[in-house]
């Protein structure tokens, strides 16, 4: 699913670097909502993010007694997330590394992978990304992954409008879902607001799944 009609004219990494040197330093200080739902009563173990942006979720997970892996793709914004790791007395939990997940993945296995809203305005090989991150996932470990669902009520971007079910989703990952245990995978509603904007429904598309062996 592309975000926008027409992609930047500027290459992704200098995209994702001007839009976190021009955001403000200041975060939400909240993890993702389908996260903290999903991952609050696991086990804890090691943790890969797949595209951290300002820090809030690996953030949480530290605090949950997780040690984590955070990537993302701008400097500017993992710049951003070690502060927050530091300001929250974390900073020791989590390895944050600039990685770009179309030429480049981390070694190793985890017992949790979430990719929340890991989409882009750039064409970009999702699927094929998050089946290579499922392989990282350990016995018993969790993948969660959470997609927009439906169009911001705020939104002054020209999304595409025929998201996928979560079915399909999960189809175009390409699993071996004998490998899996389904926990979740519909869509979940929540309410959402942009600062200066009135609340609004926000659909995201979740798969929850648990690796078998």
């Amino acid at each position: 699913m592309k975000m926008e009609k027409d992609e930047p004219a500027m290459a992704p990494v200098e995209f994702w670097e001007d839009r976190y040197e021009a955001a403000s330093a200041e975060t939400s200080g909240r993890p993702t909502t389908v996260l903290e739902k999903f991952v609050k009563d696991r086990p804890v173990g090691h943790a890969l993010e797949l595209g951290c942006g300002k820090g809030d979720d690996a953030v949480w997970l530290a605090k949950q007694g997780w040690f984590v892996t955070a990537l993302d793709i701008s400097q500017a914004a993992i710049d951003i997330a070690r502060k927050n790791a530091e300001r929250n007395n974390v900073a020791e939990k989590i390895n944050f590394k600039v990685c770009d997940l179309t030429k480049d993945f981390p070694e190793g296995d985890y017992d949790l992978v979430t990719a929340q809203f890991l989409e882009s305005p750039f064409e970009f090989p999702r699927e094929r990304i998050l089946n290579h991150a499922a392989r990282h996932v350990c016995a018993a470990g969790m993948l969660l992954i959470t997609t927009h669902g439906s169009v911001p009520p705020w939104s002054e971007t020209q999304w595409e409008t025929d998201f996928p079910t979560p079915e399909e989703a999960l189809v175009a990952l390409n699993l071996d879902l004998t490998d899996w245990t389904r926990i979740f995978v519909e869509n979940f509603s929540r309410i959402g607001q942009k600062p200066g904007s009135k609340p609004g429904k926000l659909i995201d598309t979740v798969i929850a799944l648990e690796r078998n062996r």
